[in-house]
């Protein structure tokens, strides 16, 4: 049977019709996929980021509820005198505090006081046991003086904690906690003497911290944390933790070849490739991030990563690739039937979906395809338009959420002020600015007097709101150019990034403590406070930012102790009063 050139031009115009649109749509899948990934890839790290500042923030909180069970009167008054325990009425009243402490956080695992005479005796001890609480007393009460927690403890200063390294804890008669991931927070217990008289031991629940802090993330992410060396402490297949435990190890670096950068210190964050595995088939997208533990100069870190399957992320490329070839599939078969006149109708809008597809993969340049068409052709150009609106859409949440995450992680959550982090990253723009255009700037760290009364009389609510209100009133002493930061609690940093003379920053904070020893109306009640402002000026109080910082730090505490509502600057030797 001989076939007409029709026939034959037809076949073979449907033929190249069909590679086309196969090349199209692998390739807008293929682009789409790696664009997908990319921005996965950012995503994961800032996320990460944001769950190292809450992991940090986890810390902090136990360290502040070991420096309150360590400071509140009942602790002291357990000790009792030099050489002897409180009474038992004493060490009841003690129990119960740590009772309540242990109910409020239910991923405390233990909490101690720990004599520093004895050999470390336990004074009083609550432990979780399964679902309840149990007090360890009389013979059961054990030695602890040999282990790092209590007597690295006790060469701390007032103020203090200890963080240990995070390990399975073997100690006997630790009931709930027992062989479980522990991290142990300790603060020292002072009295009336130098020397530290006891600790006040937290034992962490490792897992259901974690459990708490990935609450919030989406279900399809995992969370590792592997210590200094490398080794898994959290994983999605628990047997590889802990594996230096057991006398093997399970490294993180073993699995993700980029994190060893981590561990030798040369990054402190990478994002780590594809990885198959078997709790993860089809591969996973990582992030991971060096995040410093323990006391400064102590140099010890942890590793902590986040990682979504692959598939996850491609799903929905994925969805819309198999709708592209069904369409593919259907056209080539109508194109067999057709005439050359067909194929010619074809050629056309290939080349203009082919073309728009190539802008978008490239230069992420959103055509809008002809989808009018009752044809074929029209179905495939608005599957086209689909993908292209599906693919936008989600980078532009991703991008929402990037921009979101960044902004929590560079601002203050109260006052909506930069933090600690973006005052540091401004300080030294405006430090390098000024040493090339040789001019002068000055750092004022303002610090409000006995704003700890403020909130014991009027409570917290009433704190935030003086917080707030004198962050605006701060903000209204400085120029649009100049930076107003809180560093924390009722510190704040004034960055004024250039000034003329050395008095123009002595008169910007006159203005800051005038205003703030205005009174504030706040919910119902008037509220007077006072300021101590310490001022330091570059490049005559320091040619960095820690000498800078250290000179108005040291300026600002100068002015409280002389008395509090002065400004201090570091070129003057007595502070101005108000």
């Amino acid at each position: 049977m001989k076939f007409g050139i029709g026939f034959k031009l037809s076949l073979l115009l449907a033929s190249f019709g069909l590679l086309a649109m196969g090349i199209v749509g692998y390739y807008a899948y293929a682009s789409s996929r790696a664009t997908l990934l990319h921005a996965t890839q950012r995503d994961l790290l800032t996320a990460t980021q944001v769950l190292g500042q809450n992991y940090h923030a986890s810390v902090d909180e136990v360290g502040s509820d070991a420096l309150l069970l360590a400071s509140v009167p009942v602790t002291r008054a357990a000790l009792g005198s030099d050489q002897r325990a409180g009474s038992r009425q004493d060490l009841n009243a003690l129990a119960e505090t740590f009772e309540a402490m242990l109910r409020i956080h239910p991923e405390y695992f233990q909490i101690r006081l720990i004599s520093t005479d004895q050999h470390g005796l336990e004074l009083v001890r609550v432990d979780r046991d399964g679902r309840g609480l149990t007090r360890v007393q009389g013979l059961d009460l054990q030695e602890k003086a040999h282990y790092p927690y209590v007597f690295k403890t006790m060469r701390l200063k007032r103020g203090q904690i200890y963080l240990s390294d995070i390990s399975i804890n073997h100690e006997l008669g630790a009931h709930a906690g027992l062989l479980k991931p522990t991290l142990r927070v300790a603060a020292p217990v002072f009295t009336d003497q130098d020397r530290a008289r006891a600790v006040v031991v937290i034992n962490i629940d490792l897992y259901r911290m974690f459990a708490r802090l990935k609450a919030d993330l989406p279900a399809s992410y995992q969370v590792y944390l592997a210590n200094q060396w490398g080794d898994y402490l959290v994983h999605p297949d628990a047997t590889q933790t802990f594996g230096f435990d057991q006398g093997r190890r399970v490294l993180v670096q073993e699995a993700f070849e980029p994190v060893s950068t981590l561990i030798t210190g040369t990054s402190t964050h990478v994002v780590a490739g594809v990885q198959s595995s078997a709790w993860s088939p089809g591969g996973e997208v990582a992030a991971f991030l060096r995040l410093p533990m323990g006391g400064v100069g102590e140099g010890r870190f942890v590793v902590l990563g986040l990682s979504q399957p692959q598939a996850e992320v491609v799903r929905e490329t994925t969805r819309v690739a198999w709708n592209t070839v069904q369409v593919i599939l259907v056209l080539g078969c109508i194109a067999v039937l057709l005439a050359a006149l067909v194929s010619r109708a074809v050629t056309g809008p290939l080349r203009a979906m082919a073309h728009a597809v190539t802008l978008f993969s490239r230069e992420q340049v959103v055509s809008r395809l002809p989808d009018k068409r009752a044809d074929e052709l029209g179905q495939l150009a608005r599957s086209l338009n689909d993908m292209q609106a599906t693919i936008v859409a989600n980078m532009e949440e991703i991008n929402e959420s990037r921009r979101t995450l960044r902004h929590l992680a560079q601002h203050d959550a109260l006052t909506g002020l930069p933090n600690r982090t973006l005052c540091d990253d401004r300080v030294q723009q405006a430090l390098s600015q000024a040493k090339r255009d040789l001019n002068r700037m000055a750092l004022i760290f303002v610090d409000l007097d006995d704003f700890k009364s403020i909130n014991d009389t009027y409570g917290h609510h009433a704190g935030d709101l003086l917080l707030c209100s004198a962050a605006r009133r701060m903000e209204g002493c400085v120029r649009n150019a100049d930076t107003v930061g809180r560093l924390g609690g009722d510190e704040f940093l004034v960055l004024l990034a250039t000034i003329d003379r050395e008095q123009d920053a002595s008169l910007v904070a006159g203005k800051i403590r005038d205003a703030l020893s205005q009174p504030f109306d706040l919910d119902g009640s008037r509220l007077s406070i006072t300021c101590s402002i310490g001022v330091a000026i570059y490049p005559e109080h320091g040619a960095d930012a820690i000498t800078l910082s250290k000179s108005a730090d040291a300026a600002m505490y100068l002015a409280k102790e002389g008395g509090g509502n002065r400004v201090q600057p570091v070129w003057f030797g007595a502070a101005t009063s108000g």
